[in-house]
């Protein structure tokens, strides 16, 4: 009866002692996990973070300052340059086709349309987006109620030909024709670089204005190139 229960008495102390060690061995882990580990950010507050960073950046790239409305004297440029541009190209198409012309007025033509031809795009959209009156087609006159009071009539203070001189332009041939052509395009861009002047001087749309220096520069240079090429034929 006394061994029995000894073993009995044992047994119970071993199992005693097994759940102090297994209580011993949790609060340690916990304890490790809590010292361990580093206090983390929440999710959320980094999102905020981020995102206050990208708000900035946003906000920044529309802080620009916006173009300015366009004017008169900038619906009057796009309107009156349409048509101008539009006879270069006319004029370059009659010169293009004819035969012994030379080389140097067939290659100012294509570059002739090569510019003017999207220019006459770009101008249009800006009247399309203005709401403005759509430019009048080929070389009509161009004087409506409401231009300010810097243009004469078409062919005088523009410099386009008259219908004379297109249909003795198509008639022409070889160097009396380049002749007529390199002629009649000097006085042509000289009218171009007055409109883009008083655009210039006028204009407050930026956009418009920059086409207008952009024209002057490169109408300059075709008419120093014309010149040369008339001085050696």
């Amino acid at each position: 009866m006394r061994k029995h229960s000894v073993q009995v008495g044992v047994g119970a102390v071993g199992a005693t002692l097994v759940l102090l060690m297994a209580g011993c061995s949790s609060d340690g882990t916990e304890a490790g996990q809590d010292t361990a580990t580093p206090p983390q950010e929440s999710t959320s507050q980094a999102a905020e973070g981020h995102d206050g960073a990208h708000g900035d950046t946003h906000n920044d790239a529309h802080n620009d300052p916006p173009t300015d409305p366009p004017n008169d004297a900038d619906v009057a440029f796009a309107r009156d340059m349409i048509p101008h541009h539009e006879q270069a190209i006319v004029m370059s198409d009659i010169i293009l086709v004819k035969q012994d012309i030379d080389p140097r007025v067939t290659e100012l033509a294509n570059q002739i349309k090569a510019a003017q031809g999207p220019e006459i795009e770009t101008m249009r959209g800006w009247l399309a987006q203005w709401g403005a009156a759509p430019a009048p087609s080929g070389h009509e006159g161009h004087d409506m109620p409401g231009d300010p009071p810097m243009h004469g009539s078409v062919h005088e203070a523009m410099g386009m030909m008259t219908d004379q001189q297109l249909e003795a332009l198509r008639q022409a041939q070889g160097a009396d024709a380049s002749r007529q052509f390199l002629t009649g395009m000097i006085q042509h861009h000289e009218g171009a670089v007055t409109m883009a002047q008083s655009e210039i001087d006028a204009g407050q749309f930026d956009p418009a204005v920059a086409l207008a220096t952009d024209i002057i520069e490169a109408q300059v240079r075709e008419i120093d190139t014309m010149r040369q090429i008339l001085d050696s034929m």
